[in-house]
């Protein structure tokens, strides 16, 4: 018995004296992340080329503008024929507006890794386009890292009048085959991420938040984009949590929790002339607390002809939501034309939870072109307003099919 206590306590002693040795050279997780910010990220890829914005002049701290040094980077990593990865490492970053800006050089993905934060210069007026942190012409682009993008958008809400355009947080354009993950946007002077002119793209495990009053401030939008997948986020902002808007098709919103904010939108389309048609949204598995729309398809008056079809919105849940279930084709135009956006082929199927409005499903078609093929199967909402006033469905220029259990009552 003394033998084997005095072998386990030579053992003990031998592992106390190498944790120690390995703590002493640097070895030690926390003694590595001291020794040097150039240190941050782990190479999985032994052949993979780290370009680190420090190296290129960036400062820490969050009081002198980063941008060329950022840029200056991504040059560097975009134009090297290797494996490359630009890093943003632990810290506080100010930048104005940047632009990645490809094509690259090197194989696909080409990796930008954000560890700290990055805070916007607070001035609209320093930003000639609609956008801060722009990524342009690249095939092949993994976006992720766990820091913060923070738009400093409180200090310039005040300056939006409703027709100002204020830049997105991150707008990708042309961008062919890219992932954006685990990013959290906080506060954006406009929207927080912008799709535009872009296909097969994947947004998920991201955090997006701005106030319920920010104006705005869509989470994800959408436009002119193909094969786009949104996926497994937190948004709460102070509009459209997703917005689709024209030309999209083939988009993908999967469990992803909205609230507050203005919910899922397709739209707001026949806004502008020659809009592209909407068509093959799916939203499912979805959560919306505390919103002011749940899903929502929304036209402008006087618009020029465009569809929206194929549409599906399956397994949401509401919680407290203001106007679960909407079309408006009014939506902000004081135009007495009618809308000629035509809607057709949208299916809502098993949404269920808590309207705070009297009226749970609202179907403002246009007269011009009224919405064809509404498919609804399983809708099962309770009204729990202030108000014990009956729960109701409206219905104009619409026709709609009901399948299964549907509660508020449905248009006859």
């Amino acid at each position: 018995m003394a033998t084997t206590m005095k072998s386990l306590a030579n053992a003990l002693l031998i592992l106390c004296l190498l944790a120690a040795s390995c703590e002493a050279n640097g070895l030690g997780r926390s003694a590595a992340a001291a020794i040097s910010p150039l240190r941050t990220a782990s190479r999985t890829d032994p052949n993979e080329k780290v370009f680190n914005v420090l190296q290129y002049g960036a400062k820490p701290g969050g009081k002198q503008d980063s941008a060329l040094s950022f840029i200056r980077a991504w040059r560097a990593a975009c134009n090297y024929r290797g494996t490359a990865r630009l890093l943003i490492p632990m810290g506080t970053f100010l930048i104005g507006a940047t632009i990645f800006q490809g094509p690259c050089l090197g194989p696909v993905p080409i990796k930008v890794q954000i560890a700290g934060t990055l805070k916007a210069v607070a001035d609209p007026s320093m930003y000639e386009e609609d956008f801060w942190i722009l990524f342009e012409n690249i095939n092949g682009l993994l976006v992720t890292g766990t820091g913060t993008v923070d738009g400093q958008g409180n200090a310039v809400w005040k300056y939006n009048d409703g027709g100002s355009r204020f830049p997105s947080s991150i707008k990708f354009n042309h961008v062919a085959n890219g992932i954006i993950r685990k990013i959290t946007s906080v506060n954006p002077m406009g929207f927080h991420i912008s799709i535009v002119l872009s296909q097969n793209i994947r947004a998920k495990h991201l955090h997006i938040t701005a106030p319920a009053t920010s104006p705005n401030t869509d989470g994800i939008h959408i436009s002119q984009s193909s094969i786009v997948k949104v996926s497994r986020s937190v948004i709460s902002t102070g509009d459209d949590c997703v917005a689709i808007i024209q030309g999209s098709t083939d988009v993908s919103i999967k469990k992803v929790t909205c609230g507050p904010g203005h919910g899922f939108s397709v739209g707001s389309l026949g806004k502008y002339p020659d809009e592209k048609d909407v068509r093959g949204v799916v939203v499912t598995n979805c959560t919306l607390r505390n919103a002011d729309n749940g899903v929502r398809i929304k036209t402008w008056g006087g618009s020029q002809p465009s569809q929206a079809s194929n549409i599906l919105f399956q397994d949401i849940i509401m919680d407290n939501v203001k106007r679960p279930i909407i079309i408006d084709q009014t939506y902000g135009s004081k135009s007495n034309s009618p809308s000629k956006v035509k809607i057709s082929d949208v299916r809502y199927i098993n949404i269920r939870g808590t309207s705070a409005s009297e009226v749970g499903v609202d179907l403002k078609c246009s007269e011009a072109v009224p919405c064809e093929k509404l498919y609804f199967s399983n809708i099962n909402l309770k009204y729990y307003g202030p108000k014990k006033l009956p729960f109701t469905s409206t219905c104009t220029n619409a026709k709609v099919n009901y399948v299964g259990n549907q509660f508020p009552p449905p248009c006859r």
